[in-house]
């Protein structure tokens, strides 16, 4: 399911990423959605100058935010001072490439396991509501 563009700031910025990682980057923009719409609405905006997605309603969840990563391929990044991408990496491990605190990395859109991001991204739509 394709969901339009917030802005056209945002389209022009997905159309700058280099093919295969717009690819992998509209998958995770449409996971985000699909969850959230089971979630709690979201916002699409820029942060950082990348897509970013916040919950509409304030202190439920927390940003998650798409690009390019800077050792190659594309991410999706958390806040680094939140408990998700830990959390992540303690129940999937070695089934995904992590940044530290801040990212799940991909090489390809292949990689994109969408059964297990949609937790990922759900935790952090709903961060503020434990």
């Amino acid at each position: 399911m394709t969901h339009p563009f917030a802005t056209p700031e945002i389209a022009a910025i997905f159309n700058s990423f280099t093919a295969p990682d717009r690819r992998g980057l509209l998958t995770l923009r449409d996971l985000i959605f699909t969850t959230a719409a089971t979630t709690t609405p979201v916002t699409e905006t820029l942060k950082w100058g990348v897509p970013s997605y916040l919950p509409v309603k304030p202190r439920t969840g927390t940003t998650l935010r798409l690009g390019p990563h800077k050792g190659g391929g594309f991410a999706l990044f958390a806040h680094c001072q939140t408990s998700l991408i830990p959390q992540f990496r303690d129940q999937f491990g070695t089934a995904f490439a992590y940044d530290g605190n801040r990212a799940v990395i991909f090489r390809h859109a292949s990689e994109i396991d969408e059964t297990a991001l949609q937790i990922l991204i759900h935790r952090a739509l709903t961060y503020h509501l434990k």
